[in-house]
């Protein structure tokens, strides 16, 4: 799917922040406050990027997640806003997804802070 075609079929708020590298508003998601079972995917594409039982509450706003399935996502470097950040991007098509930072309180010490926008989510069954 080219810009024009994503632009066309996606959400307007959806397009803004997987594509335009916006951010939603924290605590206002739909998986802010998400604990069920399942797989969180991405919105865009459908795929699979974080298991439910790697979410965590971090009362940051927004959906926080300790572990990606790996391969799924990948990092870049976001020196946007004046800061020094690592961006989170679905490894299918390229939509941001938010940012990993290394402040997590699991063993993995990570905290990939995702906007819910991003997300959709398949319940285990």
């Amino acid at each position: 799917m080219d810009d024009a075609q994503k632009k066309k079929n996606l959400d307007p708020d959806l397009y803004h922040v997987a594509f335009e590298k916006g951010t939603e508003a924290p605590f206002t998601g739909k998986f802010y406050k998400h604990f069920e079972e399942g797989m969180y995917v991405c919105a865009v594409c459908g795929e699979e990027l974080f298991a439910s039982d790697t979410k965590f509450d971090s009362d940051c706003g927004w959906p926080s997640f300790d572990k990606e399935l790996k391969g799924n996502v990948k990092l870049a470097q976001d020196n946007s806003l004046g800061m020094k950040r690592t961006e989170v991007l679905c490894n299918k098509c390229g939509a941001h997804l938010g940012h990993i930072f290394d402040d997590g309180p699991t063993e993995t010490g990570k905290r990939f802070c995702i906007n819910s926008i991003s997300l959709d989510f398949k319940e285990k069954k």
